[in-house]
């Protein structure tokens, strides 16, 4: 399939517009329709999506504006893939909005938004870039120059996103590895070994995990381990490219050791190896466990950039992983996309997980004011605030009371500077029983570290109005997740693994952005609102 850009936006005699009456026309020109045709359809690129396709002159590709634009209704409405190619065939709104009205046939069959998200993955899993992401992203920037928004102030916050898998056992866990193995060999019409037949049964998994009661938990995983070291054997060499073999080779390294005979024996529960990366359904190997607020969470973490002003607001950024990223590494990956300038710094308002010195100063250095509204960690003392250090943080050239130290050695090993005073001049200093430097016979000592420095002028700014008022702005951006949840159903998304949910939630954030466009566009107009969504 070779790729063509769409060209096909004239308007012939059989465009279906043209049969509805003046009423209806009106109707849908006041409807989402109408701005999503004018406002999104048209920003959306397709070039970019052009490596998706062959160079070889061949069948043209179905158009990828259209594509990418259903995929976008399809996240403001509700819809599945089937409900969308149907009603894109018979409602004249979808036509409208993704500028189809003049086609004899509508160009989506029931394969089409799946192949095409098949091609995205698998260009990103060979390449690393994330077209979709890219897309989605440019359509923002789009949205924010619509509603005027200026970019000199953002917030961000994190959210969890829920795999669709189930909590297993340790017991169930290596039991469906087993079993799942067992089924790809009967596909495969190989011969399963003797004893392993019961769990292509259809009723297996129940007698094994619930049923058989009378044996312990301890003596069916023994069975299930020494099933999976007869397949093991069996499929090595034959089936080292199958996920089913791999699992299952990933499974029984993380959850066993070898005894003094060579047999596989369940780690203890806590063993540290046992860690939130190891596998927890083999549905979804992507997704990793995290507890946080009191909570489990299996799968995946999303971080979300909002960019804001005193009319509006829009996600001009995103990024999505396994829920062990933090929001510090989270905030390391966006400083490129939020770059401020020496003309005009970029405020970001974050909690303190995005927090720390190395944050801070990456932040300065690409001119971004980091605000964190807490800190986690030891307090310094605030006497430290009115220390002078040196630009690059080895040298002190004023203490709290003003005196010039006598000498400042810095100790690269710990990051701080030994500096030592005038003891009689510390000795009538105000600040002394604060700074409590150590006093010798001739001469006064102090170790302090610019980052402690650093940390009590946060603490100073965080007592001031200016600090309080970007506390109260960055609590808007928690509304997010709650949207992202309950309008877009985030932690039920019909696919599992990595690059499949990151590609849904993408489109998810492109229907907030076009719910947030619209409202903007349409605020004083009660037949605006979309119900779906309202």
């Amino acid at each position: 399939m070779s790729f063509v850009l769409n060209s096909n936006s004239q308007i012939n005699f059989n465009d279906s517009v043209l049969n509805l009456t003046e009423r209806e026309k009106r109707f849908l020109e006041k409807s989402w329709a109408k701005t999503f045709a004018e406002k999104i359809f048209p920003n959306i690129d397709e070039e970019p999506f052009s490596v998706l396709y062959s160079d070889k002159a061949s069948r043209p590709n179905t158009p990828v504006n259209v594509i990418v634009g259903s995929m976008i209704l399809k996240e403001i409405l509700g819809d599945t893939d089937d409900e969308l190619v149907e009603a894109l065939m018979f409602d004249v709104r979808y036509q409208y909005a993704l500028h189809t009205t003049s086609y004899e046939e509508q160009p989506l069959s029931d394969r089409t938004l799946s192949r095409f998200r098949e091609r995205c993955i698998t260009y990103e899993t060979e390449t690393g870039i994330d077209i979709v992401k890219d897309c989605i992203i440019s359509l923002s920037s789009e949205i924010a120059e619509i509603m005027s928004i200026r970019k000199g102030l953002k917030r961000m916050d994190s959210m969890m996103i829920a795999s669709n898998i189930k909590k297993l056992s340790r017991l169930e866990l290596l039991y469906t590895c087993v079993a799942n193995l067992v089924k790809h060999m009967q596909k495969k019409e190989d011969d399963i070994p003797e004893g392993l037949k019961h769990y292509c049964e259809a009723d297996d998994q129940n007698k094994v995990i619930y049923h058989m009661r009378s044996e312990s938990t301890d003596d069916r995983i023994k069975i299930v381990l020494e099933d999976a070291t007869i397949l093991l054997h069996k499929c090595k060499g034959k089936y080292d490219e199958s996920s089913e073999y791999q699992l299952l080779i990933r499974v029984i390294h993380e959850q066993t050791t070898k005894d003094d005979d060579g047999n596989f024996q369940l780690k203890p529960k806590d063993d540290k190896t046992l860690d939130s990366s190891i596998l927890q359904n083999p549905s979804d190997p992507d997704a990793t466990y995290r507890f946080k607020a009191g909570k489990e969470h299996r799968g995946y973490v999303a971080n979300l950039v909002e960019t804001v002003d005193e009319n509006a607001s829009i996600i001009t950024g995103y990024s999505y992983n396994q829920n062990i990223h933090s929001d510090s590494a989270f905030l390391k990956e966006s400083i490129d996309s939020i770059v401020g300038t020496e003309e005009c710094e970029t405020t970001v308002v974050t909690d303190g997980a995005y927090g720390g010195m190395e944050n801070i100063e990456l932040a300065k250095a690409n001119h971004i004011n980091l605000v964190t509204t807490n800190l986690q960690g030891r307090k310094a003392s605030e006497i430290y605030a009115d220390f002078i250090f040196s630009e690059d943080g080895k040298k002190v050239y004023k203490c709290a009371g003003g005196q010039t130290p006598i000498t400042s050695k810095y100790m690269p090993q710990t990051e701080q500077c030994r500096i030592t005073l005038d003891k009689n001049k510390c000795n009538q200093c105000p600040y002394k029983d604060q700074c409590k430097p150590t006093f010798y016979k001739k001469k006064a000592a102090l170790v302090i570290s610019w980052k402690s420095v650093e940390r009590a002028k946060q603490q100073k700014y965080m007592k001031s109005e200016e600090f309080k008022e970007h506390a109260r702005f960055r609590n808007g951006v928690e509304s997010l997740p709650s949207i992202i949840r309950r309008r877009y159903h985030a932690d039920r998304m019909p696919v599992r693994g990595k690059l499949k949910t990151k590609l849904f939630f993408g489109f998810k954030i492109a229907a907030l952005n076009f719910q947030k466009l619209f409202n903007f566009l349409n605020s004083s107009d009660s037949y605006t609102q979309i119900p779906e969504l309202c």
